[in-house]
């Protein structure tokens, strides 16, 4: 029996899912707020959904998938997902995810994905709404509560944690080789080469198809790569060593420059 039971967990979860999906279409609120748990290594399947949403990692590691690129939510951060597009996610680890879902008439902003940075206030209101969600509350306290996160949300501050992915089926093969095994000394030569073309060329391609330049994309998904490890546990300096740093404080300084701080307090000081 217990067998059967952990077999049908995966369609449980899905069925669960889908509940939501059904209760967010048919509201009339303008803003809503949703508190799950989920464990390391779920798949939320694709969908899409009518109102913006704004996925906040309370705590762990988020992956998400859409069809320009996947993106990764770190603690303390949250990805702003417009209305309209599929996705879908993976949790890198235990999560604790608030999620807030914004009709269209209230909002605005969000064309494409965005990383965003929580700040203490924002956090604050999405709990506040996480919370009274499930308990009787003062209907204009409410409304003031929600008035308040839709003026703070456009302020909030982007973070790079984005990673564009090309549709040219070897250059995508490239990329995904990439993630598996960073490097920060990797070139664009080296990459033209296996691809056979010049590296002017290559060059060009790749920024047609990714919309940004090789080195950009090389520095932001070494920081993508390294944030599952880093919020295991594993030790910096081995983080920073395989990702083809000559030293961490090379590896230090570029991670403070994407994410504002230093990779020894990022995850500590974001889940607390």
């Amino acid at each position: 029996m217990a067998k059967s039971n952990r077999n049908n967990l995966p369609n449980l979860l899905d069925a669960d899912h889908f509940r939501s999906l059904e209760w967010i279409e048919k509201a009339n609120a303008p803003v809503l707020a949703i508190g799950k748990d989920y464990g390391s290594g779920l798949i939320v399947p694709l969908h899409s959904h009518s109102r913006t949403q704004l996925w906040w990692a309370r705590s762990g590691v988020v992956l998400v998938y859409t069809p320009g690129g996947r993106w990764m939510i770190p603690p303390g951060h949250a990805l702003l997902i417009p209305a309209g597009m599929e996705h879908s996610a993976e949790m890198v680890s235990d999560v604790r995810m608030h999620s807030i879902y914004i009709a269209p008439v209230v909002e605005n902003r969000a064309q494409r994905p965005l990383v965003l940075e929580i700040s203490p206030l924002v956090g604050s209101l999405i709990d506040e709404l996480v919370r009274v969600e499930n308990e009787v509350s003062s209907e204009r306290r409410e409304h003031l509560i929600k008035d308040l996160l839709l003026e703070e949300i456009p302020r909030l501050a982007e973070r790079p944690l984005g990673l564009p992915f090309p549709r040219d089926r070897r250059l995508a093969t490239l990329c995904r080789q990439f993630l598996e095994a960073p490097s920060a000394s990797a070139n664009i030569d080296d990459w033209a080469a296996r691809m056979g073309i010049s590296r002017r060329s290559f060059t060009r391609l790749f920024r047609q198809e990714t919309g940004v330049s090789f080195g950009t994309w090389r520095q932001q998904a070494c920081i993508f790569a390294s944030l599952p490890r880093i919020a295991d546990g594993e030790p910096i300096t081995t983080v920073a060593l395989d990702a083809g740093y000559d030293n961490v404080a090379a590896f230090t300084t570029m991670f403070r420059r994407m994410l504002g701080a230093p990779p020894s307090l990022y995850l500590g000081s974001r889940q607390a």
